[in-house]
């Protein structure tokens, strides 16, 4: 007699070894079809490596990856396949050299319910992305670029002057230092020193934005969009409430600068009539006749304008608050680059970038902050456009690719003692740069580059020389005059930056108020 078999356990039991031979199949169809895939860790059925990948600091588990895998790793999250570039080789042979194929975006659920629609840094490779980037550059290409080095030598030192002020609130000075140089920039905005509304404007929205844009807050949206529809009263309707606040503050930080500068283009003596968005309104009154496109091209030049700000914001802000932590835990190099000033510049005046390239332990300073603790260790997701083959490998079209920093800023046979900041590792026998930089990398490759990056360049470099000049940063004491110490800590999940730790900021020995003062 053939004895019964429970049909919950039977479906318990035939299920999962169904899944497993289904996944195995695929790949070996996929395999005998195209070729390899990369190599990486098995997945498991219907979930892919998530449950082995560290959520938190993914880039932790995709560069411990390496060693076993290589520099090309092929990852599945849930039903999403996904490379993880380890290597600048690997970098420049595919997003370089092949970006026609490695120039899109994956689609994130999270854009448009939180209001991110006006940014195209998350648009596809399509004309869409292809004009508000090319309004981008026309303003903040290398050559254009150079004329809001005044601007950012008066903020930096507006900067100094409100830390010496205020120096527990170090944190918001930085984002107040980002956001008004880059308002003055794009919108020929002219911000109070402190608490100017249109600035806290622009930081509450990316402020929130930020922290609601994180890849597991993506697949949570992807997977229930219902949670997005949810009435107010029920559980989980928090979701729905954070995109709402979110769309509706980015739609106020698009909105109101941008009708600043209409209300004061026809004004001759606005002092903005160089600024990205006034220079495009009057591209578009001169040279479009087509009055049908002209409303097309004002929001165009509204979103990108607004993405300036956005991408502005945390990168630099985050860049900021790496160099800070770097100088209260290593004080020498601190010191030696304050020598090199003292030295080249004297303590009559206050660096210009006219002395940039006679300080070259200071520019090595910036490039050691860009590569010690990299603020976004993934960069940003591309997606493939078509199928390729790299290396003996097949990569599917749709693809999530993503460049790991970490790995490439961590590397030991690169950086010898690669945790530790030395700026002297880019200092070569005589003195000199080397040409190892890490804005070659850090800003990403091909097509898909940061278009800001120069602008972001002299906004750093500009903030970095002039604190070094003006103030001593170290560990914070306690009643007692004892150094409290810290262990840092960081955001998690899209940016890795660090968290606000005590320290102390005090005004040098030498320093003179009305040097931060600039005609």
């Amino acid at each position: 007699m053939i004895p019964s078999v429970d049909s919950t356990f039977l479906v318990g039991a035939v299920l999962p070894i169904s899944l497993v031979i289904i996944t195995i199949a695929r790949r070996f169809i996929v395999s005998r079809q195209h070729g390899p895939l990369p190599p990486g860790p098995v997945p498991l059925p219907l979930l892919g490596n998530i449950l082995s990948i560290d959520t938190g600091e993914p880039w932790l588990t995709y560069t411990k990856w390496r060693a076993t895998y290589g520099d090309l790793i092929y990852v599945q999250i849930l039903d999403q396949g996904m490379i993880v570039i380890n290597s600048p080789q690997v970098a420049e042979n595919l997003l370089e050299k092949r970006s026609r194929i490695y120039s899109d975006r994956p689609y994130l659920a999270t854009m448009e319910p939180y209001g991110w629609s006006f940014s195209f840094g998350f648009l596809g490779y399509n004309d869409e992305w292809r004009l508000r980037r090319r309004l981008f550059h026309q303003t903040f290409r290398s050559e254009s670029a150079l004329k809001f080095r005044p601007i950012q030598i008066r903020q930096a030192r507006q900067l100094s002057a409100n830390i010496i002020d205020d120096p527990e609130h170090y944190h918001s000075h930085f984002s107040t230092f980002t956001t008004s140089t880059m308002m003055s920039a794009v919108y020929g905005y002219e911000s109070s020193a402190r608490d100017d509304s249109l600035v806290q404007l622009v930081e509450n929205a990316v402020h929130l934005g930020i922290s609601v844009l994180t890849p597991e807050r993506a697949a949570m949206v992807k997977a229930f969009p219902l949670l997005l529809k949810i009435p107010d009263w029920c559980w989980g309707s928090s979701i729905k409430r954070e995109a709402q606040a979110s769309t509706d503050r980015f739609k106020d930080m698009r909105d109101l600068p941008f009708q600043y500068v209409q209300k004061h283009m026809a004004d001759s003596s606005f002092p903005g009539q160089s600024s990205m968005v006034a220079e495009n309104l009057r591209r578009i009154e001169e040279q479009d006749s087509d009055e049908t496109l002209k409303p097309m091209l004002q929001a165009a030049v509204k979103d990108t304008a607004a993405a300036a700000i956005a991408a502005a914001y945390e990168s630099s802000t985050s860049t900021l608050m790496v160099f800070v932590l770097a100088m209260v835990l290593y004080p020498d190099v601190q010191t030696r680059a304050q020598a090199e000033i003292d030295t080249l510049i004297g303590r009559d005046r206050l660096p210009t970038f006219d002395d940039r390239e006679s300080l070259p332990y200071v520019d090595a300073l910036v490039r050691e902050t860009l590569r010690w603790n990299p603020t976004a260790p993934l960069g940003f997701p591309r997606a493939t456009s078509s199928d390729d083959t790299y290396d003996g490998y097949f990569i599917p079209k749709g693809t999530t690719v993503m460049t790991n920093m970490w790995a490439i800023t961590q590397d030991e046979t690169r950086y010898p003692d690669a945790s530790r900041f030395m700026p002297e590792r880019f200092i070569d026998s005589d003195g000199a740069l080397t040409d190892d930089d890490p804005k070659q990398y850090i800003f990403g490759r091909g097509r898909r580059i940061c278009p800001g990056r120069y602008s972001a360049d002299f906004s750093l470099w500009s903030a970095i020389v002039t604190m070094l000049a003006t103030v001593d940063i170290s560990y914070a004491k306690d009643g007692q005059g004892k150094a409290i110490s810290f262990t840092p800590k960081f955001t998690t999940g899209f940016s890795h930056t660090p968290l606000i730790f005590p320290c102390s900021i005090l005004p040098r020995s030498h320093f003179h108020s009305e040097h931060l003062h600039v005609d």
